[in-house]
C-alpha cells in the first residue's frame, strides 16, 4: 500500500527523485555512494571511473570525500576522473578555471594519481579542439565508460555546458554559452563582460553512457528548472529533460529545490492531504489564481474539479472555507507595521503595545533596507517608533572601479581648494590608477581601493537613512568581518560576527527586528546575514536576556522575488506618494543606480524592480478580491 501511495504521489515525475532535508545531508549521502563504489572497485582490484562536476552544487560532496579520506582512510589510488567541462579560453591556474576549482576542493586533499585526472584543456588553439574532444571520448571508452557521473543543473536546464539546443546524442565539443549562464557566472569573473563566451563540454550522449548518473540540485533558485526537468516534456529547450530517457539516472534534491514538484507544490493534485491551515490557505489561493477568480466566487465545482474535493468534504461548505481564507488574508493588511496603538490587535499582524516600539532594520548590503522595505521603514519613523538601521556589510565589492577614481579626484580638488597638502593623497591616487590599469578580472582590490568603495556605499546609506528620517546615532555600520575578504568568495562566519550583532541588539533591546529573508541563493550574503542575526538572538535568549522573548523577527525580501501570497503574514500598503518617497530613498544609492556591478539576470534597475514587485503584490491581493492598493511591501514572521 505504501508503495502504491508513493507511486500516486510521484505520478507526474518522469524519473527517480530522492529528496533530503537539506543539502548537507544530501551531499553526505552522495559522497557515501561514491565512496562505496570506490571501495567496491578497490576490493576487486579494479579502477573506479568518475565523471565530476564543478560549481557550487558539488562542493559539499567533495568536502565529505576529503573528510572520508582523512578520517576513514578512503583511498583514491584506484580512481580515474573525467571532468564535465571547462571555460574556453581558460588558463589552468586562473582563479575561475575548473582545474583550480577541482584542485582546491578535492584533488589537492586526496591521494589520487595526477595522471588519472582529466579536465578539458582551455588553452588549446581552436583548430586543435576537435581532435582533443575525440581523444577525450576515446579515453573514456577505452576504460569501459564512466561508472558514476555527477551532475549539477543550470537555470537554463543545461547539464555540463550542454545549453538549450543541444542534441541528445552530442559528444564532447566546443559550445557557445547561453547569456543566462554567463550572467550567473558574472560574480566569479568580476562582471559578465569578463565571462568567456565558450566552453568545452562533454556531450549529452557522453553523459548518457555512464552506468549511473546522479544529478544534484540545492535551493529554491533551482526549483523551477527542476520541475521542468523532472515533470516536463522532453525537449532540447531544457537539455536536462533528456535524462528522462536514461534508466540509470537519479535526481538528488534538497527540500527547497524539490519545492515546485507537484507532490510538494500542489500535493492535493496527487494525494489526500492533512489540511493544516497553511496548506488550506495555499490551496485556496492557488485555486483562485488558477481560475482567475476572486476567492469569494470559488464554487464547490471549482474545488471538486481541481483536486480539492477532500478539503470541500472535510471542512466545507466551500463558501465558509472561502470566507475564512479571505478574512485571514484581509487581516495581513496593515498600515501600522509597528502595531496600531490602543487598537484590538487580536486580528492584526503586529502587537498594539508598546505603542512606541524599538526597531532594528538589519540590511545585509547598504541599500537592502530601502530597496526591500523602504516604504515600511519610512512609515515606522513617521509613526513615531524608535527605529535603528544596521548595515551588516560594507558592500564594497559592488562599486565600479571608475567611481573610486572619481571620488578620490574630488577629494584632491577639495583639499586643494582649502589649501591642504595633497602630496600623499596624490601618491595614493597614482598607485590606484596604476593598479586599476593592470587589474585582472576578479582580482582583489588594494586595501585603499576597497576602503574608498566602502566609503562610497557608507555615505549613500547615510543619505538614504537620513531621508527616511533617522538621526545619525541610529545609523550603524557593522562591517562584519566575514565579508571583508575583498573577494566575492567570503570567509566563514565566526563568533566575532555574532558578537558584534549581539552588542547592537543588547544596546537597543528591540521589540522588532527586520531581516532579509531571501534564501534563493544558499551561499548569498542575505542568508549568511540572516543566520548571524538569528544566532545572536538565540544566544542572548539562552543567556537569559529577558527582553528577547518580546522581540519579534520579521523577514523581508529584496528586489529579486517576493514571498508567495499564501506565505505573507504582514502586507503594508503604500500610497502613490509613499512609492515616490521610497524611490527617492533608493536614489540616494547612486553607485547602484543605472547599471549595477552585479545585476543578475534582471536588466531592470533596482528601484524599478522594487516598484514592479510591490505593485505586483498589491495586484495579487486585488485579484483575490481584496482592496486595491498602489503597492504593498510583504513580510513573514520568523519564530526563533
Amino acid at each position: 500500500m505504501a508503495r502504491l501511495n508513493l507511486l500516486e504521489e510521484t505520478r507526474y515525475e518522469k524519473l527517480p527523485v530522492t529528496v533530503y532535508p537539506n543539502q548537507k545531508v544530501a551531499s553526505a549521502a552522495v559522497a557515501r555512494r561514491i565512496a562505496d563504489l570506490v571501495r567496491e572497485k578497490s576490493d576487486k582490484g579494479e579502477q573506479a571511473v568518475l565523471g565530476l562536476a564543478t560549481g557550487v552544487t558539488p562542493i559539499g560532496v567533495y568536502a565529505e570525500l576529503v573528510r572520508m579520506h582523512r578520517e576513514e582512510g578512503l583511498s583514491f589510488k584506484n580512481v580515474i576522473t573525467f571532468n564535465l567541462d571547462e571555460y574556453y579560453p581558460m588558463k589552468p591556474k586562473a582563479v575561475q578555471s575548473y582545474v583550480t576549482f577541482m584542485n582546491e576542493n578535492l584533488f589537492d586533499h586526496i591521494d589520487i594519481e595526477r595522471a588519472n585526472i582529466h579536465i578539458p584543456d582551455g588553452t588549446l588553439k581552436q583548430d586543435d579542439i576537435p581532435a582533443f574532444c575525440l581523444e577525450y571520448e576515446r579515453q573514456i571508452n577505452a576504460l569501459g565508460g564512466i561508472d558514476l557521473q555527477i551532475l549539477g543543473i543550470g537555470r537554463t536546464g543545461h547539464i555540463g555546458f550542454n545549453e538549450p539546443g543541444s542534441a541528445p546524442n552530442s559528444g564532447t565539443r566546443l559550445v557557445t554559452l547561453d547569456d543566462l549562464t554567463r550572467s550567473d557566472a558574472s560574480r566569479d569573473f568580476g562582471g559578465k563582460s569578463n565571462v568567456p563566451t565558450k566552453a568545452i563540454t562533454m556531450g549529452v550522449g557522453t553523459i548518457f553512457k555512464a552506468r549511473e548518473i546522479i544529478l544534484m540540485a540545492w535551493s529554491a533558485k533551482k526549483a523551477p528548472i527542476i520541475k521542468k526537468a523532472v515533470e516536463g516534456e522532453i525537449s532540447g529547450d531544457v537539455p536536462a529533460t533528456f535524462l528522462q530517457l536514461s534508466p540509470h539516472v537519479e535526481f538528488v534534491l534538497d527540500e527547497d529545490a524539490a519545492s515546485e514538484l507537484t507532490r510538494f507544490g500542489t500535493p492535493w493534485l496527487v494525494k489526500d492531504c492533512d489540511w493544516t491551515n497553511g496548506l488550506k490557505k495555499k490551496a485556496v489561493i492557488w485555486l483562485a489564481e488558477t481560475l482567475a477568480k476572486p476567492i469569494l466566487k470559488l464554487t464547490e465545482e471549482d474545488y471538486n474539479t481541481h483536486g480539492m474535493a477532500q478539503l470541500a468534504t472535510e471542512q466545507g461548505p466551500v463558501y465558509d472555507i472561502n470566507i475564512d481564507i479571505f478574512n485571514q488574508i484581509q487581516h495581513t493588511i496593515t498600515g501600522w507595521p509597528g502595531g496600531k496603538p490602543n487598537a484590538d490587535d487580536s486580528q492584526r499582524p503586529e502587537r498594539a503595545m508598546p505603542a512606541q516600539k524599538r526597531s532594528i532594520i538589519f540590511s545585509p548590503h547598504p541599500d537592502d533596507d530601502v530597496i526591500s522595505m523602504g516604504g515600511t521603514f519610512i512609515r515606522l519613523v513617521d509613526q513615531g517608533h524608535d527605529v535603528h538601521v544596521a548595515y551588516q556589510t560594507s558592500g564594497n565589492t559592488a562599486v565600479w572601479d571608475d567611481d573610486v577614481l572619481r571620488f578620490v579626484e574630488f577629494a584632491i580638488d577639495f583639499n586643494q581648494s582649502i589649501g591642504d597638502d595633497n602630496s600623499h593623497l596624490k601618491k595614493v591616487y597614482d598607485d590606484m590608477r596604476a593598479f586599476l590599469e593592470q587589474k585582472q578580472p576578479n582580482q582583489i582590490d588594494s586595501q585603499e581601493i576597497r576602503d574608498v568603495k566602502g566609503f562610497i556605499r557608507k555615505t549613500e546609506a547615510i543619505a538614504g537613512a537620513r531621508y527616511a528620517g533617522l538621526p545619525d546615532d541610529h545609523i550603524h555600520f557593522q562591517a562584519l568581518p566575514f565579508y571583508e575578504t575583498g573577494k566575492t568568495q567570503k570567509n566563514s562566519v565566526g563568533q566575532i560576527d555574532i558578537d558584534l550583532t549581539k552588542e547592537l541588539l543588547q544596546k537597543v533591546k528591540p521589540h522588532q527586528v527586520f531581516v532579509a529573508g531571501d534564501f534563493a541563493d544558499p551561499h548569498g550574503t542575505h542568508l549568511v546575514c540572516f543566520n548571524i542575526v538569528i544566532s545572536a538572538l538565540r544566544q542572548l535568549r539562552d543567556a537569559g536576556e529577558s527582553w528577547v522573548k518580546d522581540c519579534w523577527v520579521w523577514m523581508y525580501r529584496g528586489a529579486w522575488k517576493e514571498f508567495e501570497t499564501w506565505e505573507i503574514e504582514m502586507a503594508v500598503p503604500l500610497s502613490p506618494q509613499e512609492v515616490l518617497r521610497k524611490r527617492n530613498a533608493i536614489f540616494k544609492h547612486q553607485s547602484q543606480k543605472d547599471r549595477a556591478v552585479f545585476p543578475g539576470d534582471d536588466a531592470r534597475e533596482f528601484w524599478v524592480r522594487a516598484e514592479d514587485r510591490n505593485r505586483e503584490t498589491a495586484q495579487a491581493y486585488d485579484r483575490l478580491g481584496l482592496a486595491e492598493y498602489q503597492a504593498m511591501e510583504a513580510f513573514v514572521r520568523y519564530h526563533y
